[in-house]
């Protein structure tokens, strides 16, 4: 997590609040003029007592008085209805506009950056984290705008009666509403940034053990996940027991700090009657004034417990939103379009270092330096299938998703029909190709629905022969809804060979003139490997197609076979 100060991240984050500036603008104004009522009320009252007992003179009768006040307190009530109205509705459009630009953002560092990435803490940050914005937005930016105002707005009322009492006044906003929060903020320490890292923890911890609930079971680890979690989840809860702590002493001392301020206004009171500098009507009203302005100060005083959460959400989010991508997309207008007559990996070296946000779980931690490949060369002509071989670790799916160009070479090239891949269009790249992996990632919907990603205007003749080639049609059929079949979340209904085949089937359904198959037949039996292989096999000539296989079966069919070794081929 990058280390803004915060600051810098709440001028960010209200950076992202200037399409709804006017909402913004009407809210402090409803905010402000609330609490000019909220004061104006004791104060109006305390003036007409004044009158009542003869202490001061007016203009105004008692009923008029009456009158005033209740329509300032319906007013009251009115106003800040409306204020927290439009915070609120700021608060969620915003929240809207934020989680689209984090999924804008992940669909721009995908796939390098879901590959090996903590998906618990990634599902926290676009939920939690994001949700807790709605603190800043709603609760954090109009208060400090309406705070501001009324310190001016109560500085003039106060200095009219005497300089003393505003002078007196801006002092004692100043400590309840910047002072308490920023002490607060500061006992809270680095909690509040813990309390979002350790929730996100937990959640990826939690992710975990509900896909992994079936090899827990199998080998009795259940009781020592639970005492993780357990572990986990205390430390949670004294991370934010700790904040909870900063927060109630820190109410606890703005409560006492008002009542001390409060009593310094009417000494001061005092002594300028004492002196003549004020009439006794003049000083009463001032106190009175200062007294019950104080709740626009309060709302930011309150605001020091909770803002080093929000702003360690908001440190998440814009980490996420500031992160460059490995890929850069290469958009229509400023890309290539080529055909496809061949694809080539030239002199190609990689390393997995050069990219740390990117590496997959399969990348040696140990060596970071490691190449992943080393000068390596494959071609691959139209129409022809070509098998790579090698043992695991060797390369072989790297030089696939360098194929895809998930990410780009550190030396060499990989070319198109002689273009390079950098320099053509990402829609292209990604209509010229597809790559089956080894796991199939399936949505949790209908199988119609996870093959017509493929082709979505498919036809049910194209979606049927596509099964078929796969060797998926016949089981898809024996299901009681058909194609209609609801799979479970992450295809955890099917087996592996069922997804691995849907997977195939998905690909030829995309009809790519170059097809990668990384491992395609690994969860398959004989029959059913031999039926895909025979599938491959009548479509050459129709598309290039790369096979990864560690089976001599697989290979078998292949035009041309690269090995592997250690990043170089032979």
């Amino acid at each position: 997590m990058s280390k803004r100060s915060n600051l810098r991240v709440m001028w960010r984050m209200v950076g992202l609040a200037k399409p709804l500036a006017g909402w913004m603008v009407l809210a402090v104004t409803c905010g402000v003029a609330g609490f000019c009522c909220a004061t104006g009320v004791p104060v109006l009252a305390s003036w007409a007592a004044l009158v009542a007992t003869g202490a001061a003179e007016g203009g105004l009768g008692l009923p008029t008085i009456v009158a005033i006040l209740a329509v300032m307190a319906v007013a009251r009530g009115v106003l800040h209805y409306v204020e927290q109205r439009c915070n609120h509705y700021i608060a969620f459009r915003l929240l809207a506009h934020v989680r689209d630009l984090v999924f804008g953002a992940l669909r721009r560092l995908s796939p390098a950056k879901l590959s090996g990435a903590d998906r618990g803490s990634l599902v926290s940050t676009v939920t939690s984290d994001v949700e807790l914005l709605e603190v800043f937005y709603a609760h954090t930016i109009s208060p400090i705008c309406i705070a501001t105002i009324m310190a001016v707005v109560m500085a003039v009322f106060l200095g009219g009666i005497h300089p003393s009492f505003a002078l007196l006044a801006l002092v004692s906003y100043a400590v309840v509403g910047v002072a308490v929060p920023i002490l607060i903020s500061r006992a809270s320490g680095e909690n509040g940034r813990a309390s979002r890292d350790q929730a996100a923890g937990l959640a990826s911890f939690v992710l975990d053990g509900l896909r992994g609930l079936s090899e827990v079971l199998q080998f009795r680890a259940g009781a020592a996940r639970l005492a993780e979690l357990d572990r986990r989840s205390a430390q949670l809860v004294e991370t934010q027991r700790a904040l909870r702590s900063a927060g109630a002493t820190g109410q606890a001392a703005m409560t006492a700090l008002i009542m001390a301020l409060s009593c310094l206004q009417m000494a001061l009171g005092l002594r300028l009657v004492a002196t003549g500098a004020a009439t006794a009507p003049g000083a009463v009203l001032a106190v009175v004034a200062t007294f019950s302005s104080f709740g626009p100060f309060v709302a930011l005083a309150n605001l020091g417990s909770t803002l080093q959460g929000t702003l360690a959400a908001g440190n998440r989010v814009l980490d996420i939103l500031d992160e460059k991508p490995q890929v850069e997309d290469v958009a229509d207008e400023n890309g290539a379009h080529p055909d496809f007559t061949g694809i080539a990996a030239e002199h190609v070296s990689f390393s997995y270092a050069a990219a740390p946000a990117a590496a997959p779980a399969a990348a040696p931690a140990a060596a970071p330096a490691e190449k992943i490949l080393d000068d390596v060369s494959v071609t691959v002509e139209p129409g022809q299938i070509v098998a790579i071989q090698g043992r695991s670790g060797s390369g072989k799916s790297t030089l696939c998703r360098l194929l895809m160009r998930f990410w780009d070479v550190d030396e060499g090239r990989v070319s198109i029909s002689g273009t390079d891949v950098r320099a053509i269009t990402t829609g292209s790249l990604r209509d010229m190709e597809a790559f089956v992996e080894q796991d199939t990632h399936l949505f949790h919907d209908s199988i119609r629905y996870n093959l017509l990603l493929a082709k979505p205007d498919a036809t049910d003749a194209e979606l049927e022969a596509a099964c078929r080639a796969a060797s998926v049609h016949d089981f898809i059929m024996s299901l009681s809804d058909g194609y209609d079949t609801m799979v479970g979340e992450l295809g955890d209904t099917l087996s592996g060979g069922e997804r691995q085949r849907l997977g195939l089937a998905r690909a030829f359904l995309h009809d790519a003139q170059l097809l990668l198959l990384d491992e395609p037949t690994s969860n398959l039996d004989a029959l059913n490997e031999a039926q895909v292989l025979r599938s491959l096999d009548e479509q050459r000539g129709k598309r290039a197609v790369v096979l990864i296989s560690h089976r001599p079966s697989t290979s078998a069919i292949a035009d041309k076979t690269y090995s592997m070794d250690s990043g170089r081929v032979s």
